[in-house]
């Protein structure tokens, strides 16, 4: 599957929870991801510090700041269900996916929270944030390994990985 094929079908399939997703397909939209990210990145940054005065962000920081959450709710589905078919395809269930988001979340909170001084809460987000980032790892191992050579439970092998008769 090419750049261009991948970007295509995981657009397409973006509330596709169901099925398999190639390790191209999975790569080639991953790359799409970081290249996008970071140009919007790079705007934000190049707004901000251009600004003649901190305390106010000029016009391209304020693009690049929105232009990235409109970036960030547009993908958020059609990343997510290809994390599901990816996971799919090595025979993990793509809850593995949400445990790791969610936990990353809550840690999140908690630690935003904790700014009440609560060391409770810092002691809890920091373990949840631990939490988050291994499972973030195991998630970058399942991505990387290869999928499961013919249907499994979660569909038939996709059919961009079939060896041609």
């Amino acid at each position: 599957m090419s750049f261009g094929q991948a970007i295509t079908t995981v657009f397409t399939n973006y509330v596709n929870f169901r099925g398999r997703a190639t390790r191209s397909e999975f790569w080639w939209f991953y790359l799409f991801m970081v290249i996008v990210s970071t140009v919007l990145y790079t705007i934000t940054m190049v707004g901000i510090s251009t600004s003649a005065d901190p305390q106010r962000w000029g016009a391209l920081a304020q693009v690049g700041i929105i232009a990235t959450l409109v970036w960030f709710l547009v993908t958020i589905l059609p990343v997510s269900a290809v994390w599901f078919r990816r996971l799919h395809d090595s025979g993990k269930s793509g809850w593995w996916y949400l445990l790791t988001i969610a936990s990353g979340v809550l840690g999140f909170v908690l630690f935003a929270l904790s700014a009440l001084q609560n060391q409770v809460l810092f002691a809890a987000g920091a373990v949840l944030g631990l939490l988050s980032g291994i499972g973030g790892i195991v998630l970058l191992v399942f991505a990387l390994l290869p999928g499961t050579p013919g249907p499994n439970r979660f569909g038939d092998e996709p059919t961009s990985r079939r060896p041609v008769a």
